[in-house]
């Protein structure tokens, strides 16, 4: 009894083992989740890309702008993607490229020989007649866009064109797309596109009295091109869009000027794409 008295406790100790590499705790479904809904968020990316205009994209683009609420130049009212903000510039409210004093545009930064007097306001026009002339500008790019309704521009064209106002006057730019182009390619022939254009434009450059200037662009070439042709092709579609219009009865005292930029002013990022070759009609402000 003594002996057995003094041996000591037997404690047995049962520890749970968790095997390792089971489900990992449900984290490959939070994994799984994301990439859900990153493939949900991409195809409906493409879905966007490829049912909506570039001034509809523009105004998505601006909608979920991160740096504002409201971006200076467009929102994404009027429409399902398009459409103006209120508060689209500081001085000037216009659509496209804006331009303030503190972000110029190239148009007025660099104005060339515009007739700027030294104070920076054309001569021979007060801030009055200014302001009055690109209200009238502002006005008829309204109507022909349908801010406030249905639009001027024949569907087959609005896709091709978007505008904007600058201190030079009201800029309609007609722009290539696949398989509809102004010109055929690589030369300046005109297709039925640019007659549609010129049928189109007349109308409106017929109500009013404003000089015009036409400003050709190109694509960019490969560089190993023995003679690149980009200045020679805009200078002729610029041209040729020219005698179009004259054809069409606009008189030829109202072009001011005919100019050919190559592909030194491209509108996208990829210099090949078809969306650089462009044709600018702009409505110049009265000189007056």
């Amino acid at each position: 009894m003594s002996a057995q008295s003094n041996a000591a406790p037997v404690i047995i100790k049962r520890k749970k083992i968790v095997a390792g590499g089971g489900h990992h705790g449900g984290a490959w479904k939070v994994a799984y989740a994301d990439f859900v809904t990153a493939m949900m968020a991409f195809f409906l990316l493409m879905w966007l890309l490829n049912a909506t205009t570039e001034q509809q994209r523009k105004g998505v683009s601006d909608y979920f702008s991160p740096t504002i609420p409201i971006h200076r130049v467009s929102g994404g009212g009027d429409g399902a993607f398009g459409g103006n903000s209120a508060f689209s510039e500081l001085e000037l409210p216009q659509n496209g490229t804006g331009a303030t004093k503190l972000r110029p545009t190239e148009a007025r930064q660099a104005r060339g020989e515009s007739g700027l007097s030294a104070d920076g306001i054309d001569a021979g026009v007060t801030p009055t007649d200014k302001d009055d002339q690109i209200d009238s500008l502002l006005q008829i790019q309204e109507a022909l866009m349908g801010r406030g309704g249905e639009s001027a521009i024949p569907d087959d064209i609005r896709k091709h064109v978007v505008s904007r106002v600058t201190d030079e006057g009201l800029v309609l730019e007609f722009f290539d797309a696949e398989g509809q182009q102004i010109f055929n390619s690589g030369g300046d022939s005109p297709t039925e596109l640019l007659d549609r254009i010129v049928t189109f434009l007349m109308p409106v450059l017929g109500q009013i009295g404003n000089g015009v200037a036409i400003n050709g662009h190109t694509r960019a070439r490969p560089v190993v091109m023995v003679e690149n042709p980009v200045w020679s092709l805009s200078s002729s579609r610029a041209d040729r869009m020219r005698v179009a219009l004259h054809e069409a009865g606009l008189t030829a005292d109202r072009f001011k000027r005919v100019t050919g930029h190559a592909d030194r002013s491209l509108a996208t990022g990829n210099p090949m794409s078809l969306r650089n070759n462009r044709i600018e009609i702009v409505i110049l402000r009265d000189s007056r």
